[in-house]
């Protein structure tokens, strides 16, 4: 599907530069038009840049920020609600930014904050065996992203199987948990057109991200058998384009899903060859399967190891024993 197809069917993609690496590219961010007025679905984040995207996709599509109506957001990153305050603030009026209830307290001004909760996920790290000092540095890399955005004075809820009525499009909202609990893709049944945001990229396997409690505790969320379950309700779509959060709208969708199911089954496959040499920790283990990796990216290298850490216990093929500094994970 080429741009001028989409443009018929009202989509207008727009590409906001990122200036951190880890959020795998420039940021995707669509115009659709509605009956009356236009939707955003995702924001990217709150810079000079951004906001000569949206200027740009507005004049493309001859229309005006003042049409802006609604603000859909795929998940509660800041590279894809960061700049939704201000887009809300130049409109001139108040407009509903919506997002799933999972992630609602990540966007909304009244959620948890990142300067006091980190010392929870350090807490958690130091458990994983991760250096303090490792630990301390990787967070505060994190930190600096929140600059990219301000949070919004209130949320919609989206639920599932809400239908939001574009111009041309009958947009369903499917929540897909996974790379974080509150993701959700919209998906018009008639023209195959699915808005994946970063559930579904052609390229890159979402990162299955650490979710901790406000009271510091993990484990109540697993986000990689959370994307396993979603994958598979994304298989069934009858899908003819995807426009993904990061990278080039594809077709395609369920070879994509393969492929990225092979590289997960590779991935535990490695970790069973790693742990048949002796119990790790979780730091020990991402060493192991990241010997390169950079500290802006060891949060999510450590996620991403604990996640299908998760999903070898869930099947019976891996077990953690509780130990002085935190458990080790073993071949059962």
């Amino acid at each position: 599907m080429t741009e001028d197809d989409l443009r018929a069917l009202g989509v207008h993609p727009l590409t906001v530069d990122m200036p951190f690496a880890q959020a795998g590219g420039s940021t995707n961010a669509y115009l659709i038009e509605l009956e009356r007025g236009l939707l955003l679905f995702d924001t990217g984040v709150a810079t000079p840049a951004a906001e000569a995207a949206l200027a740009d996709g507005l004049a493309r599509a001859g229309r005006r920020l003042e049409e802006l109506t609604r603000i859909v957001l795929s998940h509660g990153h800041v590279d894809h609600y960061g700049a939704a305050r201000g887009i809300v603030e130049r409109v001139g009026r108040p407009i509903p930014v919506s997002v799933h209830a999972a992630d609602a307290d990540k966007v909304a001004e009244s959620g948890w904050r990142w300067k006091e909760h980190k010392v929870h996920y350090g807490a958690y790290l130091g458990r994983l065996g991760v250096p303090r000092e490792l630990a301390t540095a990787a967070l505060e890399r994190i930190g600096m992203t929140f600059a990219l955005g301000k949070r919004v004075p209130r949320v919609q809820p989206l639920a599932e199987g809400e239908v939001i009525r574009a111009r041309h499009l009958e947009l369903e909202v499917l929540h897909l948990p996974g790379h974080t609990p509150g993701c959700i893709g919209l998906h018009d049944r008639r023209s195959g057109l699915f808005l994946a945001g970063d559930q579904l990229l052609e390229k890159v396997t979402p990162n299955p991200v650490i979710e901790l409690t406000l009271e510091g505790t993990g484990g109540h969320f697993k986000p990689l058998a959370a994307y396993l379950q979603s994958v598979e309700r994304m298989r069934a779509l009858e899908v003819s384009v995807v426009l993904p959060g990061h990278g080039p709208p594809f077709a395609g969708h369920r070879d994509v899903i393969d492929g990225l199911l092979r590289l997960h089954r590779e991935r535990q496959e490695r970790i069973r060859q790693h742990l048949a040499a002796g119990p790790l920790t979780g730091f020990e283990l991402t060493r192991l399967l990241f010997p390169e990796v950079e500290l802006d990216e060891l949060f999510l290298a450590v996620s991403e190891s604990i996640a299908h850490l998760e999903v070898l216990e869930a099947s019976g093929a891996v077990r953690r024993r509780a130990g002085d500094h935190g458990p080790r994970f073993y071949l059962s």
